[in-house]
Formats: C-alpha cells, sequence, structure tokens
C-alpha cells in the first residue's frame, strides 16, 4: 500500500470550486487507509446507507471500493455480522493457501 491518500473521483472533488466535501472525502480517504479490508467494507457500506439511492455508486465514486464490495457490507450489516468472525477477520479457509515446505534434496557430491 502506498502512503498516498486516495482523491476522491465525485464531482464535487473534480470540479474546480473548493467544494465543503473534497476535505469530507479526504478525511473518509485518510480514515479508511487504518481500517483493515472488512472494516473498510462495512463503513463504506454504512455511508452508502445514509445517501440511499445510489449511494452505492456514489461511495465507490469517493473510496474506490468496487460497487459490488459495497453491497456485500451491506448484506453483512443487514444480517447482522452473523457470518462474520469476531476474533479474526477472515473466514476459516480465507486467505492465500500455505505454502508446504518441500523435501530438501541430499547433495551427493
Amino acid at each position: 500500500m502506498t502512503n498516498t491518500v486516495r482523491e476522491c473521483q465525485c464531482a464535487d472533488c473534480l470540479g474546480t470550486a473548493d467544494h465543503p466535501n473534497k476535505r469530507l472525502h479526504h478525511q473518509m480517504n485518510l480514515f479508511l487507509r487504518r481500517l483493515d479490508e472488512q472494516q473498510r467494507r462495512w463503513y463504506v457500506a454504512l455511508e452508502s446507507k445514509k445517501v440511499g439511492h445510489g449511494g452505492d455508486r456514489l461511495l465507490s465514486q469517493i473510496t474506490g471500493l468496487d460497487v459490488e464490495t459495497i453491497r456485500r457490507g451491506r448484506r453483512e450489516l443487514d444480517g447482522e455480522l452473523a457470518e462474520r468472525p469476531t476474533d479474526h477477520s477472515r473466514l476459516p479457509g480465507g486467505g492465500q493457501p500455505s505454502v508446504e515446505k518441500k523435501p530438501q534434496r541430499s547433495s551427493s557430491n
């Protein structure tokens, strides 16, 4: 991950005028950098719900999260996060498979 904060791509932030949302969107993206994957998804889903119709698309422009990722976050929140573990961030079996060590070859030289 780079040290730069994502720049919002919404119409307000891309405009030439100094829109009040520019600072808010910058702070949202700054905050998102400090969250893990599922926390980002849930936070952006909550913000999308506040907006209502068109919220997923707008929040995708602001944060860079895919619209489907935001929808997934809303579904998880609507389900009371019942399927999500409380002691770690990934579901069992999630993540990359572990790498098995290969047996070392014996050198006959």
